[in-house]
């Protein structure tokens, strides 16, 4: 006789339980069927993949399809770029367009045919070919190269664009750089309309970078009969200045600007005889209310 405890019951697993409740056949069947399920997935769902990207590619090439803009009289390229809508201004509208504009970003004709947004469509396509998991991947890389990029970047451009390393203490500047007085204040003659000269002009090639001479805000930018091209700002102190003359403008009305911050490219629009800027200080915003430019550079501790 068997001693007691001796003969136990062997347990089956899962698996083991499975097999014998399904039959042996049973049990060879099953496996094969799941992974036949799997691939089956897999196939189904890489096509439909396939068909996604196909789809989206061509509607981010179409949303980014670069434009064509017909220049027109009075245009110059800081107005289209406003109105157009052109992310980076008119730096980018130029470089876009600089085998059409050539060497003067200033000198623009009328019928000269733009291209706004030529490159924007080159980014969209080469992420439609990345995988959703690269690109995922990629997305931290991009985020902590960015700020290290623009702090490298900034202050180059900064003092390049707007000049501010030229500014004094108290935060006013030249309005333009290495500043040369061809006409002086209140110089008489039959060539202005008051009988003088209502402001100082200042030596400056086309395309020259003109500047706010100190912080303020833009009362006005646009076009100003015999001043062609003007920009007027009011300063924290009551006081206005006044530039003109210019090719482009880079501000609008309403903008808060620093000293020495670009605000437009010198030219020779409206009444003017040659290219220089036109640059006036005045009590008022409009004509007429004119104090001497050169005293007042000289009052704020711009050297002169």
């Amino acid at each position: 006789m068997p001693a007691r405890g001796k003969h136990r019951r062997r347990k089956t697993g899962p698996i083991s339980r499975g097999v014998l409740a399904a039959g042996t056949g049973g049990a060879v069947l099953a496996l094969p069927l799941i992974g036949a399920t799997g691939a089956h997935a897999a196939e189904q769902s890489a096509p439909a993949a396939k068909s996604a990207a196909a789809h989206s590619a061509p509607a981010a090439a179409a949303k980014k399809a670069p434009r064509t803009y017909s220049v027109v009289a009075g245009d110059y390229l800081a107005k289209i770029a406003v109105k157009e809508k052109i992310k980076g201004g008119w730096h980018k509208l130029y470089k876009d367009n600089r085998e059409v504009v050539g060497e003067n970003p200033s000198l623009i004709r009328p019928g000269m045919k733009l291209t706004l947004g030529a490159k924007a469509s080159a980014p969209a396509a080469k992420s439609t070919e990345a995988t959703p998991s690269a690109a995922k991947a990629a997305e931290p890389a991009a985020e902590r190269q960015a700020p290290a990029e623009k702090t490298a970047a900034a202050p180059a451009e900064e003092t390049a664009a707007t000049g501010t390393s030229e500014s004094n203490t108290s935060g006013y500047t030249a309005p333009v750089e290495n500043p040369n007085v061809t006409t002086q204040y209140r110089a008489s003659g039959a060539s202005w309309s008051s009988g003088y000269h209502t402001g100082s002009d200042f030596q400056a090639a086309s395309g020259t970078s003109v500047r706010s001479i100190g912080p303020g805000t833009v009362v006005s930018a646009g076009w100003s009969g015999s001043y062609g091209n003007e920009v007027v700002i009011q300063h924290s102190d009551g006081m206005y200045s006044q530039y003109a003359h210019l090719s482009s403008l880079e501000v609008s009305a309403g903008q808060t600007v620093t000293g020495g911050q670009q605000i437009g490219l010198s030219g020779s629009t409206g009444n003017s005889t040659g290219p220089h800027l036109h640059f006036e200080v005045r009590t008022g915003p409009s004509y007429g209310s004119d104090v001497d430019p050169i005293a007042y550079l000289r009052s704020h501790g711009v050297a002169i």
